[in-house]
């Protein structure tokens, strides 16, 4: 038996860096649909992209993380074993504002991991729409809608199976992926996967700035601009009796905040901000966070006057929508009108009540949920244009046995040509109509045997009681 083959994915987020480890068998006819997540860690302290001003200090927190890695793939395998790391919206943002900063920050990793045992394939910031394609292609593939194992052990196309739309939510971007009804509408959205000898048109849009976490400081800086003192602020989002103090710069100083921050953004100057706990005033300043003048009353043109194609079929929301609606106490499929009622619930909560619902309590995630769930609702609803109707077509997961649904399972996959574009022990020996008529047809024959052996034992028995009461009458 050849030993499992691993592979290493660093997930360089714009608030934290994950590292997964995939395995899969090392049988050559086995390398398709069979890879599995065996591990996965979270590094210490922020997201690469914090570290601009000291890129020499990213280095030190991934050890921890690359010890317990070594652990889990043997010593041996090592230097065989692909890492890969792929940096998304923070670093896109950190380029887009100091390009120096942000190649020195991936020449730190580089230095790194070229000290390490494994075989780094190189650190590179990914686009948008790699990033959702790649979330589309995660969450496919641990669902089975791109390969199943038919009767005969091999791998086939699954019959009549549609693929799933990804829903995914990061800190500084967000992204939606399916196939639209036709795709040949949305030409410059739409990128052609093929996957297994399949052709798959999926529209994909990135939206940068609107992550969760440049969200919210979208909204800091909104919330101060509109208001009177520069030093007190009141945030509706943030739950009643809630305070906490930002230096301007913090919220400021982030490429997203351009447009909405006041004149007087000084870098320094401490911001007190006090909760309301006000659902409907929470819910009208979110609304101010998208531009939905872009479109002017355009179809199929949601927000910042991005053309998006009706949403069809099913989709499964991960990252930052799974943990909000996690808080909210909600998970799986439910109603619109469940997720509006569980929201202004949890909104109207005092800080101390919050302390008590939330199983896992954690300052800087509590008091922004409520803001998150909001942002998610306007996202949602007024931009990708889901309704009472469509919402429960959402199915919001965190993960698939125990695979997280993330983009770097896809990104591996791609990297190591795991998923071949050619056809490849695909191809079903007879097709499904045909198949099913013939199981049918023998069933029906062996049927018709069974009763007529049983036909040939009842006579057969028959026959020999006659002939043994024949002998018992016969005169000497």
């Amino acid at each position: 038996i050849l030993s499992p083959q691993y592979g290493i994915v660093l997930d360089a987020g714009s608030s934290r860096t994950t590292i997964y480890v995939y395995e899969w068998p090392g049988e050559k006819e086995n390398d398709t649909g069979v890879v599995s997540q065996i591990f996965k860690c979270s590094v210490a302290g922020p997201g690469i992209s914090s570290y601009e001003n000291n890129p020499g200090a990213l280095a030190k927190p991934f050890d921890d993380c690359l010890n317990k890695v070594k652990e889990r793939i043997p010593v041996h395998l090592h230097k065989n074993t692909s890492a890969y790391l792929g940096a998304t919206a923070g670093m896109r943002l950190l380029r887009l504002q100091n390009e120096t900063a942000a190649s020195e920050v991936l020449a730190s990793i580089q230095s790194y991991f070229r000290a390490q045992p494994f075989d780094f394939r190189g650190a590179q910031i990914i686009t948008g729409p790699e990033e959702g394609v790649y979330g589309w292609i995660t969450a496919n593939y641990l669902m089975g809608n791109f390969l199943e194992r038919n009767l005969w052990r091999t791998w086939v196309r699954p019959y009549r199976k549609e693929t799933m739309g990804a829903l995914d939510l990061g800190g500084a971007s967000t992204q939606i992926s399916f196939i639209p009804e036709d795709s040949q509408d949305y030409p410059n959205s739409t990128l052609q996967v093929k996957l297994y000898g399949y052709e798959y048109n999926v529209y994909t849009h990135s939206f940068q700035c609107y992550g969760r976490d440049e969200a919210e400081k979208r909204l800091l800086a909104l919330l101060l601009h509109k208001s009177r003192a520069s030093s007190n602020v009141d945030n509706p989002c943030y739950p009643q009796n809630y305070e906490t103090a930002f230096t301007m710069k913090s919220f400021c100083g982030s490429l997203c905040t351009q447009s909405l921050r006041p004149a007087n953004c000084y870098s320094n100057q401490l911001v007190k901000f006090h909760g309301t706990g006000d659902p409907a005033l929470c819910q009208e300043v979110v609304s101010l966070l998208f531009n939905v003048t872009a479109c002017r009353d355009r179809d199929e043109c949601p927000f910042n006057g991005i053309h998006q194609p009706k949403v069809k079929g099913n989709f499964v929301a991960f990252s930052g929508f799974y943990y909000t609606v996690n808080a909210l106490n909600l998970s799986g499929h439910f109603s619109l009108s469940d997720f509006n009622s569980s929201m202004w619930f949890f909104c109207s909560r005092s800080w101390i009540q919050l302390q008590f619902m939330l199983p896992k309590f954690e300052e800087t995630y509590t008091r922004s949920y409520c803001f998150s769930a909001n942002f998610i609702y306007y996202l949602l609803v007024h931009g990708y244009k889901f309704d009472a109707e469509t919402w429960p077509r959402i199915h919001f997961q965190k993960e698939v046995g125990n695979s997280s649904i993330a983009w770097s399972l896809g990104y591996m996959l791609s990297l190591t040509n795991m998923i071949p574009a050619e056809r490849k022990l695909i191809q079903l020996p007879l097709k499904p109509s045909l198949f099913a008529g013939l199981l049918l047809l023998f069933t029906t024959t062996a049927l018709l045997c069974l009763l007529f052996l049983i036909y040939l034992c009842v006579v057969s028995c028959k026959r020999k009681n006659i002939s043994h009461v024949e002998l018992v009458f016969t005169p000497e």
